[in-house]
């Protein structure tokens, strides 16, 4: 059963993962000077989002067992995946299925 600091952790993940794919974004850009590469829209919303998602983080493990973070963590990379598919068109390759596929099985097994 999922309850709310579950939830939490859920969407600190995502926000996490809409974070890397923010900065990623950014470093695929070039920039004019070294100032510009780290003031910009990108990089001050992606470390924005980051902070948020580490305070959310912090709330979620207030009031759940800390054995299930890593597990919850460990979807950010599935979802990273997916993003990277989405916005960047990366191919998703047989290794990356398969990565996938253990990350998923691994979260399966342990709640087993």
């Amino acid at each position: 059963m999922i309850n709310q600091f579950m939830f939490c952790m859920l969407v600190s993940v995502s926000i996490a993962s809409v974070s890397q794919i923010l900065l990623k974004k950014s470093a695929m850009k070039t920039y004019g000077s070294v100032i510009r590469e780290y003031i910009n829209p990108f990089v001050i919303g992606g470390y924005g989002l980051l902070f948020l998602s580490m305070l959310m983080t912090i709330y979620a493990y207030s009031g759940m067992d800390y054995k299930n973070g890593p597990v919850i963590e460990s979807f950010g990379n599935v979802l990273v995946l997916v993003l990277g598919c989405i916005f960047f068109k990366e191919k998703i390759t047989l290794k990356k299925l398969l990565g996938v596929g253990c990350i998923m099985l691994g979260m399966a097994v342990f709640y087993m």
